[in-house]
């Protein structure tokens, strides 16, 4: 007989695993007949109904209670957990961010043009200035008024002559003073202590009976005297109006006017116009002010030799314009213009 098997009055015997075999047979009748069969409440997986309604622990409640919804739990630091956001939602907000971008760059860049078209009219404005100075600088004398047309500057009418400086090689000072004239008139005298230089003294000459101006000042003769006293550099400079070239542009001064090889012509130094040219590079001459575009002056030097009576002589020249004053005033007829020419023995 089996371990766990026990005998009823009957003899019958009994154990779980009877109990099990005879359910298991009522069952099978029941389902062959169609009635219904209750299993009891010795295995769990069929609870007693009633158990459901046994009392639970919950307290009742009140009639004037109201149910208190439950927060949802907070997240870190007691923010509260971010929601979940849809699709679309995301993708509108990331397109509006896309869009405030491309409007500031627009922005900007609109910014940036308008301030290069600015810089841009300003450049041409000024380059048109300085081509109109080059080209028609003689129309701002037409501007003037009959009083202002007497200006040394702006004036076409000659009104001095050029001294031969050649004249004056191998001659004293006070020889020279004599065979110039005109008022000539010492003004000062500089001794050079240069090694090597043929000059040892530097006499400068004002011509005071010439015509002159706040401005351009007076024509003026200047002598190198060599050791033994005598003259072997001579040289000369005036307002270029006195000398009868008016209010001319640099350029159209010395390419079309050939102003420094008349001025040396007058001075008894024969040098072929066409002899002197305008450098190509026009920063070579010009000054500008601190701002890069303002034109302050232009001066350039030139130089030769020439053969004067057999013998070989070298000659300088320079020629000045100093557009300080019209700057200031805004007016082209108050700029200064200067020539000089020397003569060496």
């Amino acid at each position: 007989m089996p371990k766990h098997a026990q005998n009823e009055p009957n003899g019958i015997p009994t154990g779980p695993s009877t109990e099990r075999a005879r359910h298991a047979a009522a069952e099978g009748a029941a389902s062959r007949t169609g009635e219904f069969t209750y299993r009891g409440d010795n295995e769990d997986e069929y609870p007693d109904a009633f158990d459901s309604l046994e009392p639970q622990d919950t307290p009742p409640l009140l009639f004037d209670e109201e149910v208190v919804p439950v927060e949802p739990p907070k997240g870190k630091h007691g923010k509260q957990p971010k929601q979940d956001i849809p699709p679309y939602q995301r993708k509108s907000r990331r397109m509006r961010k896309i869009l405030i971008a491309i409007i500031v760059l627009l922005v900007v860049l609109l910014g940036a043009l308008a301030y290069y078209t600015y810089s841009l009219f300003e450049t041409s404005q000024t380059l048109a200035a300085q081509q109109s100075q080059e080209r028609q600088g003689g129309n701002a004398a037409g501007e003037l008024s009959s009083e202002e047309m007497t200006d040394a500057s702006t004036a076409t009418e000659k009104r001095t002559e050029v001294p031969d400086l050649v004249s004056l090689l191998g001659k004293t000072q006070d020889e020279a003073i004599a065979l110039l004239k005109r008022g000539a008139t010492v003004t000062s005298t500089r001794e050079v202590k240069e090694e090597g230089n043929p000059i040892k003294n530097n006499v400068t000459v004002a011509l005071t009976d010439e015509p002159a101006d706040t401005r351009s000042g007076t024509p003026t003769v200047y002598l190198g005297l060599g050791e033994d006293g005598k003259i072997v550099q001579a040289g000369y400079s005036a307002a270029t109006a006195a000398l009868g070239y008016g209010s001319l542009s640099f350029v159209d001064a010395i390419k079309n006017d050939h102003i420094i090889e008349k001025t040396l012509k007058e001075a008894g130094i024969d040098v072929a116009e066409g002899t002197v040219e305008v450098p190509e590079d026009k920063t070579t001459y010009t000054t500008y002010a601190s701002d890069g575009k303002t034109v302050v002056k232009e001066n350039t030097s030139f130089e030769g030799s020439v053969d004067i009576n057999g013998a070989a002589h070298t000659w300088s020249a320079m020629l000045l314009y100093d557009y300080t004053t019209a700057n200031t005033t805004g007016n082209l007829a108050d700029t200064v213009r200067y020539v000089y020419v020397y003569i060496n023995a």
